[in-house]
């Protein structure tokens, strides 16, 4: 069995998702929990983080397929990454 790897915006990340752990499904929310799913999808390893990512959809009552199809909306509307200074933030890395 391969060993689990670390993933270099594991501790970046952990903050993220205990601060969506906390917070209400928004748009802003629910496109960062989007982000990590993917980011997180086929990843060997950062399985706490991954087990939460499962938490907080089991918590706003969604399936992954309901929350990837939010998010595409949401992306078709407009820049959900958006600052008010109108740089447009996103971290896919």
């Amino acid at each position: 069995m391969a060993q689990d790897q670390k993933h270099p915006q594991e501790q970046r990340d952990r903050q993220i998702v205990n601060e969506l752990l906390m917070a209400d499904p928004d748009d802003r929310s629910l496109a960062e929990l989007a982000r990590l799913r993917i980011r997180y999808g086929n990843f060997p390893g950062a399985r706490q983080l991954s087990r939460d990512l499962d938490l907080i959809l089991e918590q706003w009552q969604l399936t992954e397929a309901e929350l990837f199809e939010k998010t595409r909306q949401l992306h078709e509307k407009g820049k959900v990454y958006k600052r008010s200074s109108g740089e447009d933030v996103q971290d896919w890395t």
